[in-house]
C-alpha cells in the first residue's frame, strides 16, 4: 500500500469499515512507515479530543459578524430561502 492509499482510506480505517484485507494492509503499512503512524495517531487524536468537548456558545456580536460575511461572501439573501449545496 502506498502513503496515498493511506490517506484516501483513513477515515474508513478509523470508523472500522475496511474490509479484513485492506485493513490488514494499512496496518501492516503503518508498521513500517512512521510519516502515516503520525497522520493516523494525530487525526485519531484530534477526532478524540473534538468528540469529548462541549459546544461553545458564540457571543451575539460575534455571531452577527459571522452572518454578516457569509452574506457577503457567499453572496446569500436572508429574505430569501437558499439552498447551499
Amino acid at each position: 500500500m502506498l502513503c496515498k492509499e493511506l490517506i484516501r482510506k483513513l477515515s474508513e480505517f478509523l470508523d472500522g469499515e475496511l474490509g479484513p484485507a485492506e485493513a490488514e494492509e494499512l496496518t501492516s503499512h503503518l508498521e513500517h512507515c512512521e510519516d502515516c503512524r503520525i497522520v493516523v495517531d494525530t487525526t485519531r487524536k484530534t477526532i478524540e479530543i473534538y468528540c469529548d468537548t462541549e459546544p461553545v456558545s458564540l457571543p451575539e456580536e460575534v455571531r452577527e459578524r459571522l452572518n454578516r460575511t457569509l452574506v457577503e461572501k457567499l453572496g446569500l439573501n436572508l429574505n430569501k430561502p437558499s439552498r447551499l449545496l
